[in-house]
C-alpha cells in the first residue's frame, strides 16, 4: 500500500469518528487523567502566554484550555473533521480569537510559511506516531520555533506492561506484538484504520537531537491502566487512584521512564 494510502486511510479514520471523539470513544475519564499529567506539564514549561502550535488538535480540547491560559494558538489536524469541531469549539468557549484553525497535518509542516515564529509546540495522546517521517517533523519544528522554544509532547510507547499482560492472559500473541513492530503497523478504529508507527523515547528523541535538546521525559500510564482498560477504575476506584500516584511518583526514574502506554518528552530549541 502507498504511503498517500495509508496517510488517507488515517484521516478518513478521524473524521469519521470526529463529531463524538471528545466523549467516551476519544476523552473517557482514563484519557482524562492522562491529559491532565500534559496539561501540567504545558503549564510547567509555558509560564507566560505564548504562541503555540498544536500539533494534531483533535477536537480542540487542548487549544481552548490553552487559550483559555492565555496563550494564541495555531491548533492544526490532518483531519478536516477534527479541525471543525476546534473551530467550533474555540468559539462556543468565545476563544476563536485566540485559536486559529489549520487543516496541516504534522507530516507537511511545510506549508508553514513563517519561520521561528511560535514559542513552543505541543502533541498529546498519539499523532505524531502517525507521522510517516519523523525526521521531517522535527526539521520543520526547528524552522518554525524560536531559538530556545519548547516542545512538550505525549507519544504512544512501544513498552506497555499492562498491554503485554492484558493480551497475552487472552492468548492475543499477534495484538502482543504490535507495538513491537519496526515498521508502520494498521490498527482498527471505528471500522477504518489507522497507520500507527510505535517509539521507544529514544528512538523518538533520536529524529529531535540535531535540533532539539532533551530537558526530560517520563512514562505515563505505566502502573496506572491504559485508556481502554476502564474496568480496572470502574470496579477497583480506590486501587486505580494508588496506582496514578504511583505512577506520578515514579514513573519518571531512570528504566521506569522508558516503559508505559504513552510517555512524556519535552525538548528545547537549540
Amino acid at each position: 500500500m502507498s504511503l498517500r494510502q495509508q496517510l488517507n486511510d488515517t484521516r478518513e479514520a478521524f473524521d469519521s469518528v470526529a463529531a463524538d471523539y471528545d466523549g467516551p470513544r476519544g476523552n473517557n475519564l482514563l484519557i482524562q487523567e492522562m491529559r491532565a499529567q500534559m496539561w501540567q506539564a504545558l503549564d510547567a514549561v509555558f509560564t507566560n502566554p505564548s504562541r503555540l502550535l498544536d500539533l494534531g488538535c483533535g477536537t480542540g480540547l487542548d487549544a481552548v484550555r490553552m487559550a483559555q491560559c492565555g496563550h494564541a494558538v495555531t491548533a492544526t489536524d490532518w483531519s478536516p473533521g477534527m479541525v471543525r469541531r476546534t473551530i467550533a469549539r474555540a468559539e462556543q468557549e468565545n476563544v476563536s480569537g485566540q485559536v486559529t484553525g489549520a487543516n496541516i497535518g504534522a507530516h507537511e509542516l511545510e506549508r508553514i510559511t513563517d519561520s521561528a515564529c511560535y514559542d513552543g509546540a505541543y502533541s498529546n495522546l498519539g499523532p505524531l506516531n502517525c507521522v510517516p517521517a519523523l525526521a521531517d517533523t522535527a526539521r520543520e519544528c526547528a524552522r518554525l520555533l524560536k531559538p530556545g522554544g519548547m516542545l512538550v509532547f505525549s507519544v504512544i510507547g512501544r513498552i506497555c506492561p499492562w498491554e503485554i499482560a492484558h493480551y497475552s492472559l487472552k492468548r492475543r500473541w499477534a495484538r502482543v506484538a504490535v507495538r513491537f513492530s519496526r515498521s508502520v503497523v494498521p490498527v482498527g478504529m471505528n471500522q477504518h484504520t489507522i497507520w500507527s508507527n510505535y517509539f521507544t523515547p529514544s528512538q523518538f528523541y533520536r529524529a529531535f537531537k540535531p535540533f532539539f535538546q532533551l530537558e526530560r521525559y517520563r512514562g505515563l500510564c505505566l502502573f496506572a491502566p491504559p485508556p481502554y482498560l476502564t474496568w480496572v477504575r470502574e470496579r477497583h476506584p480506590h486501587w486505580h487512584e494508588r496506582l496514578w500516584q504511583i505512577d506520578r511518583r515514579v514513573a519518571a526514574w531512570p528504566l521506569l521512564r522508558d516503559m508505559g502506554d504513552h510517555f512524556l518528552m519535552c525538548m528545547k530549541r537549540r
